[in-house]
């Protein structure tokens, strides 16, 4: 049995219960999870060690990388300009960043870059990562190349690239990076321990991920891969999980993949979302920016991650082919290896689930849906 600690509120003991048995049944090593209800912590729990070997807790300020989990935080980011009249999500990116407009880019629109579908799935020039630490250089190539297909026409996972397209904007609207920008205006506002680019003095209580195979998307891998294909070329740079654990990627903003946090900082950050987009006695989101979140961009079978998703503004959404709660203006994300980040805003509350042993799934895995059918089952007693 592995200890939990923390604290769960009553009426959601089978929260805590599911987040237990993922230990026991689901193979998790090291983890947290924790659920704010109408902007208030509800659950707020963690276990397990750091390594397989069990010499060293999980603690409760623990953090870890949790890969595209960070979109929620750079989209939230794009989102709060929404809403303050200095982001128009329906004009042209090139109103706010001139040199995006080359390379037959005019008619792509902020939502795009928010949803998936502007065509910029990767980098046309084949890439280290290393070059992702290099902010202009990776900005500057995608503003210089061509789309690979017609924008909102279809969604293709922007996997790596969405982080430097929304964070550029945000630059490029407010003077600061977008790690900074969310810094000042969510994590420190909600108490949020959670970091696009995380300084010397968080190395201590980072906890390194427990590696899955390298990164490849759907119709990538296996057998000899067409390098025309859009899911290769989405594969650039090709990430290994061992990446995280180096010093520049800590360092790097990369808003795409590299945040640092767990579930507690998850979801603080998040909540504002679920409560309606003002939480904690912050107004982050005006509720017209709240309704635009679900207002559906692409449906169907997403060009690189070849499974069917549902993008709205900001956010995967739920959807009836591929439900993931029992009400309807849901909006999630997840990150490779498993992490899992959910808004509910018709039940009121954000759950999120970090772990250290990544699974093979691009955008989560059955272990956070464990804990969110919890969440639903406690809600409904």
């Amino acid at each position: 049995m592995v200890d939990v600690s923390g604290r769960c509120d009553a009426g959601f003991e089978k929260v805590k219960d599911a987040f237990a048995q993922n230990f026991e049944r689901n193979g998790d090593v090291g983890a947290s999870c924790a659920v704010a209800r109408h902007g208030e912590l509800v659950v707020d729990l963690w276990g397990g060690t750091l390594d397989v070997e069990g010499t060293t807790p999980w603690v409760e300020d623990t953090i870890i990388n949790v890969f595209s989990t960070t979109k929620t935080m750079s989209c939230l980011s794009l989102l709060v300009l929404a809403s303050r009249g200095q982001v128009d999500v329906d004009a042209p990116v090139h109103r706010y960043w001139p040199e995006f407009e080359q390379a037959g880019k005019a008619n792509v629109l902020v939502r795009h870059l928010l949803s998936h579908t502007a065509g910029l799935a990767g980098w046309d020039q084949r890439l280290d990562v290393a070059d992702l630490y290099d902010w202009d250089k990776a900005c500057g190539l995608l503003a210089a190349q061509e789309p690979w297909w017609e924008p909102g026409w279809k969604s293709g996972y922007h996997g790596i690239s969405q982080g430097n397209l929304v964070g550029e904007v945000v630059r490029r609207v407010d003077g600061r990076s977008v790690g900074r920008f969310f810094d000042d205006e969510v994590a420190k506002p909600f108490a949020a321990d959670f970091h696009i680019g995380t300084g010397p003095e968080h190395d201590a209580r980072i906890a390194p991920v427990i590696p899955a195979p390298p990164l490849v998307y759907g119709g990538a891998g296996g057998g000899t891969p067409d390098k025309a294909s859009i899911p290769y070329r989405a594969s650039n740079p090709r990430l290994a999980a061992e990446d995280s654990w180096t010093i520049p990627w800590r360092r790097a903003e990369i808003p795409a993949a590299g945040g640092h946090g767990n579930a507690r900082s998850v979801a603080l950050a998040q909540c504002a979302v679920s409560a309606g987009g003002s939480a904690r006695g912050v107004d982050l989101l005006t509720p017209a920016t709240v309704d635009r979140i679900f207002d559906v961009q692409a449906a169907g079978r997403d060009l690189v991650l070849g499974i069917g998703v549902t993008f709205g503004v900001g956010y995967g959404l739920n959807s009836p082919r591929a439900p993931i709660s029992p009400n309807a203006r849901v909006c999630y994300w997840g990150g490779w290896g498993g992490s899992l980040v959910v808004n509910d805003v018709d039940a009121g509350f954000t759950m999120a689930y970090v772990m250290n042993r990544m699974g093979e799934g691009t955008v989560g895995d059955d272990r956070a849906h464990t804990i969110l059918r919890a969440c639903y089952e406690a809600l409904g007693d």
